[in-house]
């Protein structure tokens, strides 16, 4: 995420244990790290294969209606770990008004007399589970409740699908946003899906992601991954399917309405399908030519690019942040290369790697930024790196980041210091322990952890296990510092000596220079 302005505004645990290997890992971190979370009992015994029961006396409890993620407890649910949703909407431009069809499929972890969906979207007319009608209530925010009319034994499969409709409210830019075209699109972090669909809104519950929207004939529709299909459906209207086959969160997701301007290009073998509202986005259409050279540019730092697609939607509202919504980002009027460069960064940091809990969003926003606003122009713009780290200090001093870490640098701050005290750190990083086993590190925890979660205390070991130096301290004072990092780990390598006189003040040296430590925010 880009955001216009410094200040920031505005984390997660699967459902259960889950059968892929890393979602496995990311629950027992989070519940070691999450007081008041109960600790996981062993698992009852796996249902009779002939009978579908458990094979001891077993009794059905509700999942859990929140995962104790530190910054937002009651994200995500417990006792089930969600595999594809099918979201199909019919939205009417004019009135605003959306019916929605959304198909979970999902397999329980504990043996299941309820569960939750996460949903604060239009009014939920049934749900069925299994084909079966099942009872639901809403609570709270965004918790819909659900009884279904059998137990869900462990390890069994199940489908629910939630009908619902009503005005689709304008969030704007939490979730569900009217255009000034009449058109719609979504878009928030942390939240934004539960405006539109019913899930389980948790970064680590990645799932695969199919969007069937029905809109008039004449209004184009933009979402993640692959368009599928695009077919009429009844007078006066058509239905256009967009599939995401590569693991997608919440935040993600997204879906764009209008009457779009469109742009194919491809990097590789790697299709581009760009979109632009109408009025000022129409404009943007020579900054997106260069996501080919951008992709090309993040493989070669990150290795190859992580998913099946890519491509962007240029809105025309007035947003005060863009965002790396997953192959195809949504961005701001205001946005410009450097915005471009940031949240393709983060199809490498943030999509294809995702956070644990949100207190590890220095592994979004950090690497983003670094690759923006130092790699770029020191390898494209050729640029000295170390220049543009001087200046970029004398800035944060100025704006008196050091209070607030990087690592768990608290609610309500996530979008505040990772920008600016976040690409610092990595340089600095850089300079200590050499650009070989910098850049091979980074490129091999990519790979490693693609299509997966990672936190930053793995990212800190795992560098650690690669650097010959200890780096206790380094790390300490970067991430889990509350004040300016003393001399030797601001200033290693090149960064000391004379380099250490650098002007006091930002000064104007390029088009890069700023908004250096504001990320994709305006």
């Amino acid at each position: 995420m880009r955001i216009q302005e410094w200040s920031g505004r505005r984390g997660a645990v699967p459902a259960a244990l889950r059968s892929r290997p890393v979602a496995v890992s990311a629950l027992a971190l989070a519940l070691s790290l999450t007081a008041g979370v109960a600790a996981v009992a062993d698992p009852p015994p796996p249902p009779d294969a002939a009978s579908g029961s458990a094979t001891g006396s077993v009794d059905p409890t509700p999942g859990a209606d929140g995962l104790g993620d530190p910054y937002y407890p009651k994200d995500g649910n417990g006792g089930y770990d969600a595999l594809h949703y099918d979201v199909a909407i019919d939205y009417n431009p004019p009135t605003h008004r959306l019916t929605g069809k959304a198909t979970i499929t999902a397999k329980a972890t504990q043996h299941l007399s309820a569960f939750n969906l996460d949903f604060a979207g239009p009014p939920v007319g049934s749900v069925a589970v299994n084909g079966q009608p099942a009872r639901f209530q809403k609570t709270g925010e965004h918790e819909l409740v659900v009884t279904p009319g059998a137990p869900l034994p462990l390890g069994q499969p199940f489908t629910v699908i939630v009908d619902y409709a009503g005005t689709a409210r304008d969030t704007k830019g939490d979730g569900w946003t009217y255009s000034p075209s009449g058109g719609a699109f979504a878009a928030g972090e942390p939240h934004s899906a539960t405006t539109w669909y019913p899930l389980n809104d948790t970064p680590l519950d990645k799932v695969t992601f199919t969007v069937r929207a029905t809109v008039p004939t004449g209004w184009d529709v933009a979402s993640n991954g692959l368009r599928a299909s695009d077919v009429p459906a009844g007078a006066g209207k058509h239905t256009v399917t967009w599939e995401a086959k590569d693991p997608i969160i919440g935040y993600l997701t997204t879906i764009a309405i209008d009457k779009f301007t469109r742009l194919s290009q491809k990097s590789g073998n790697t299709p581009l399908e760009s979109f632009f509202a109408p009025g000022g986005a129409q404009q943007k259409q020579e900054l997106e030519k260069k996501l080919p050279g951008v992709l090309a540019f993040g493989q070669q730092l990150y290795g190859a690019y992580p998913f099946e697609s890519g491509g962007g939607i240029y809105v025309d509202t007035d947003l005060r942040f863009s965002l790396e919504t997953q192959t195809r980002p949504i961005y701001a009027p205001w946005t410009d290369l450097n915005t471009v460069v940031h949240e393709n960064a983060h199809q490498w940091w943030g999509n294809s790697v995702s956070i644990k809990q949100w207190r590890d969003i220095c592994l979004n926003e950090c690497f983003a930024s670094y690759t923006a606003d130092i790699l770029y122009p020191e390898r494209v713009e050729k640029r000295n790196a170390d220049r543009i780290y001087h200046r970029a200090l004398a800035a944060a001093d100025q704006a008196g980041v050091w209070s607030t870490p990087l690592y768990d640098p608290g609610k309500g701050k996530e979008f505040s210091t990772v920008y600016s005290r976040g690409p610092l750190f990595l340089h600095a990083l850089r300079r200590t322990i050499g650009d070989d086993v910098f850049f091979t590190a980074l490129r091999d925890f990519a790979q490693q952890h693609k299509h997966g979660n990672a936190s930053i205390p793995e990212f800190r070991q795992f560098v650690q296990s690669r650097a010959k130096e200890n780096l206790d301290g380094f790390f300490n004072a970067w991430l889990n510092g509350r004040q300016r990092p003393a001399d030797k780990y601001l200033y290693p390598g090149s960064l000391g000596g004379q380099n250490k006189q650098a002007p006091q003040a930002p000064e104007s040296e390029g088009p890069l220079d700023w908004p250096f430590g504001r990320g994709d925010r305006k």
